[in-house]
């Protein structure tokens, strides 16, 4: 039976040509160990994952920062706050001057050991980009999990008690929606108000914005789909919506995508489908090679699931591309 992976990557698209702008994000997973394993997850992680950043790759890491100093460091996993080294590395790259962004699942905060996690990462001034795809407890725990909702409710406010989500302290704490099915989001700007109303009255719960994010058709999901017999229907929505005003915004233009071996990507997609960032020689480029190559102006690697990132008012790591509600 094809997989996800042989669908898309092997065979021909005709989505449009990218070109490489100015590298402004470096976003680097630092292992696949989870402490939930949800439904729509592209990269499989979960708590029988071993995959983490060893130290040498660490240490290179550390000198990209300190010498390229991106406007942003991206850390992500799996929970990338299990990595042994997360508070090293997140003290050395805001003594830096780089801002770090934690994307957390929330949950993590609860586990023993990190009852000073939210603490430390407010300490640090660290932006949280927090998953909670949805305001509705039942689709949360089906996309995450038995209990899941009221575990992030409470580390929602174990953050806010620290300041995070409240206007007057400058700590970010933004929320990800994902659609529970093979359904593209709904306008950002409109549920963000929901989110907002239904989290404060019901929750006494605070965040500063909303992101919504397509569900890409490869790994968990795409799996899902694939046993639903939904994939085709799925990508025929996702080809059918295309907005080429989004070909602008993508977050591939900009970003350069980091595994937990140091290979570099064009994007954390292609990072899970194995298209490594274009090279100009044999081999796949590595965090060393930042140092020595400009990656403005090369070609982006795409295939069918870029679809979902142009789709309807796009999506990215910061949310919809176009509309009012887009950052």
């Amino acid at each position: 039976m094809l997989d996800t992976k042989t669908l898309l990557v092997k065979s021909v698209t005709d989505f449009p040509s990218i070109k490489r702008s100015v590298l402004q994000t470096l976003q680097v997973n630092l292992g696949y160990k989870c402490n939930l394993s949800c439904a729509h997850c592209h990269v499989n992680a979960g708590p029988k994952r071993t995959e983490m950043m060893d130290d040498q790759t660490l240490e290179l890491l550390f000198e990209v920062v300190a010498r390229l100093k991106p406007g942003y460091l991206d850390l992500t996993g799996g929970a990338p706050e299990l990595h042994p080294q997360f508070k090293v590395l997140v003290a050395r790259a805001t003594t830096l001057g780089v801002q770090v962004i934690d994307r957390c699942n929330l949950t993590v905060l609860l586990e023993p050991g990190f009852e000073g996690m939210a603490d430390f990462l407010a300490g640090q001034g660290v932006e949280i980009v927090a998953s909670l795809p949805c305001y509705l407890e039942e689709n949360v725990n089906q996309q995450r999990g038995k209990g899941v909702f009221d575990k992030s409710i409470e580390a929602l406010r174990t953050l806010n008690s620290v300041g995070y989500g409240l206007e007057s302290t400058g700590l970010r704490l933004n929320l990800v929606y994902n659609p529970v099915g093979p359904y593209l989001p709904p306008a950002q700007e409109g549920l963000e108000t929901d989110y907002k109303r239904v989290l404060s009255e019901q929750y006494q719960v605070y965040f500063n914005q909303l992101f919504t994010l397509a569900n890409m058709p490869i790994a968990r999901f795409g799996a899902t789909l694939m046993a639903k017999r939904q994939f085709n229907d799925y990508m025929t929505l996702l080809r059918d919506s295309y907005n080429a005003e989004n070909l602008k915004h993508v977050m591939c233009r900009s970003t350069v995508s980091v595994d937990w071996q140091g290979y570099l990507y064009d994007c954390d997609f292609n990072q899970m489908l194995s298209m490594p960032l274009e090279s100009d020689a044999a081999g796949r480029l590595h965090l060393q090679d930042l140092l020595h190559h400009n990656l403005e102006g090369r070609a982006v690697k795409v295939a069918d699931h870029c679809f979902g990132c142009t789709a309807g008012q796009g999506s990215s790591c910061g949310g919809a591309l176009i509309g009012d509600g887009a950052l």
